[in-house]
Formats: C-alpha cells, structure tokens, sequence
C-alpha cells in the first residue's frame, strides 16, 4: 500500500501517457488493419478466379451483361422489390462473400473489394455496388455506381478520391477481366440529385459516388469515368494485393516497443527505488563499537 502511494503519480501518469499514445495510433493502426483485410479480400477474390474455368468465366459474365442489357431498356432501378433483390445478389457471385470484383485507383493508391449493396457494414470497410444500377462488367448502354464512404478514422476508402481530377483513370477487375475508365466529369450535387447517374445510350461509365464536404456530408461527390480500350489482363494480384504501406505497419510495431520501453523504465525505477530503501536499512543498523563496524 505505501508502494502504491510513493508510486501513485507515477502510475498515473503512466496511464495517460498509454491512453494518449492509443489514441494517437488508433486511426494509423485502424486505416492498417482494415487495409490488411480489404487486401486479404482482394488476394481471395483472385485466388478464387485463378481456379475456375474458362466456362465458369463465360457463363458468369454472361449473365451479368444480360442483366445489364435488361437495365439499358428499363434505365436504372433504384428501388428493388423481392425477387428484383434476388436476381441482384446472384449476379457475380462466385462463393466470395459478396465479392464482385475490386476496383483499383492508383492517384490515391487505393485498391477495394466491391461488395453487393451498399449497407452500412460494407460501406465501414470497404465499397458497394449500388443495386439497381449496371453491374461493373462494362458494355455500351450501362453505367455502374459505386458508393464509399469518406473521413473514417479507421479507413481511408473513398477519403482522397476529391484529388482525382479529368483524365486520372481507375480500372475495375471482374473476375479475369480488367476494365479501365478515365475521369471525365466530376460533379458535386443533393442527396436527391440522381440525373448524374442514369444510363446513357451507348455509353459505359462507372461512376464512384461519395459524401461531400469532408465531415460535414451534405452532398454528394460524383466522379464519373468512362471506359476506354486497354489490354484485358488477368487478375493476378495476389502478390500485390498483399503489400500494405509501411506507414500503416509502423504505428503498429512502435506502440508495442514503446509500451515496452516505458514498462521497462518503471521497472529499473522501482528496482532502483528498492535497492536504495535497502541500502539505507542496512546503514541504520550499522554502527561503530571499539573503533570497528558492527552490523546489529
């Protein structure tokens, strides 16, 4: 107990300085640990693909470019009733979770797994598909939105996509085929602003979609591309997907050294402490008889 009193201000001021140190490494050691999962999706995703088959790969797009083709005669079906719902959700799903594909922005050194459906649990950690809207395979007459959120302490998402600007491109990877887009419009508009987002006839565009301004999210930031002729590749970005940004990772190893270094201080201090109070037992109990140290 007179250990604890001595040490008191000590330990609490130990206490704040931990508590400070978190809060300052939580968005840094957040932003790493969700980019870690969203690469470990994506590294998934392409693994996935790499073991199907050219059929499965025709079959599935396929598909979709038929549900894309049913959404060129109707336009963009922002409400979905049940079995609309349904079909949805069979689209692009090869057993990934959800996972239809991942889009890559290299500006802003971003690369996302896009999910089905835009409900708040995606959108904290990744991005969504908004259902209703074309699905990300391409072809004339579609046009794909997807929505992210920006400003989270705990990932970066959507956060820097306000740096593109006309003539920045972006790809999106559906299963082995890669589909690239430039920037071409960017639009700040209301919630309730959808003329941006409709089909045009013979256009394919993917639009990314997300609040504006930052932390205030009154509106909405759109920033539209259309696609354009690349070489198709394979989505072979397992090795890639799994490099994160060394500044996410050092947060993530100093805190624990410094936690380390601080307890490791207070024990040589209390050892110290302890070693002095000993010292000074042993002095008072010495004393001198006939010219010579005794020991009582």
């Amino acid at each position: 107990m007179s250990w604890l009193k001595k040490n008191g201000l000590t330990l609490i001021l130990l206490l704040i300085l931990l508590i400070g140190a978190g809060l300052i490494a939580y968005p840094s050691f957040a932003n790493w640990w969700n980019s870690f999962h969203q690469s470990r999706a994506v590294a998934s995703y392409a693994e996935t693909v790499a073991n199907m088959n050219t059929e499965e790969y025709e079959r599935i797009i396929s598909k979709a470019q038929a549900y894309n083709r049913k959404l060129s005669r109707s336009g963009i079906l922002w409400t979905l009733d049940e079995d609309e719902e349904k079909e949805y959700k069979e689209q692009l799903d090869i057993g990934t979770s959800g996972i239809m594909g991942y889009i890559d922005i290299p500006k802003i050194d971003v690369m996302l797994p896009i999910y089905h459906g835009i409900e708040e649990s995606i959108l904290q950690v990744a991005v969504g598909h908004i259902p209703g809207t074309s699905l990300p395979v391409g072809g004339k007459g579609s046009h794909c939105v997807v929505s992210g959120h920006r400003g989270l302490p705990s990932a970066r998402l959507f956060t820097d996509i306000d740096k593109l600007v006309e003539g920045d491109t972006f790809t999106i990877t559906v299963l082995n085929k890669t589909l690239t887009y430039e920037v071409d419009q960017i639009r700040t508009v209301l919630p309730t602003d959808l003329s941006d987002l409709q089909i045009e006839k013979g256009k394919d565009y993917v639009t990314l979609v997300t609040c504006t301004p930052y932390g205030i999210n009154t509106h909405r930031l759109l920033v539209r591309g259309h696609r354009i002729e690349n070489a198709d590749g394979d989505a072979s970005v397992i090795a890639d997907a799994l490099q994160i940004e060394p500044i996410y990772i050092a947060p993530f190893i100093a805190v624990p050294i410094l936690i380390l270094l601080i307890i490791g201080m207070f024990i040589m201090t209390g050892m110290r402490t302890r070693r002095r109070r000993e010292k000074r037992q042993i002095y008072s109990q010495m004393r001198v008889k006939d010219g010579k140290t005794e020991v009582r």
